[in-house]
């Protein structure tokens, strides 16, 4: 037999251990070119512009 528990795990206990468990939203600001939310540390899907240049140009997106 293996290792097993002496005791039972509470729920209250349980769900201690899992509070940090949880998925953490994406921390979005604002393009300074386009207003348009965007990932911090990246470049804007929209407008491609990152750090006051532009780093690529976006495709046009069919709508």
């Amino acid at each position: 037999m293996g290792a097993l528990p002496k005791q039972r795990v509470s729920p209250a206990r349980q769900g201690k251990r899992r509070s940090h468990h949880h998925l953490d939203l994406p921390k979005l600001v604002e393009c300074q070119q386009c207003k348009r939310p965007r990932l911090s540390h990246h470049a804007c899907p929209h407008c491609g512009w990152y750090r006051n240049r532009q780093v690529f140009t976006p495709k046009a997106q069919n709508r």
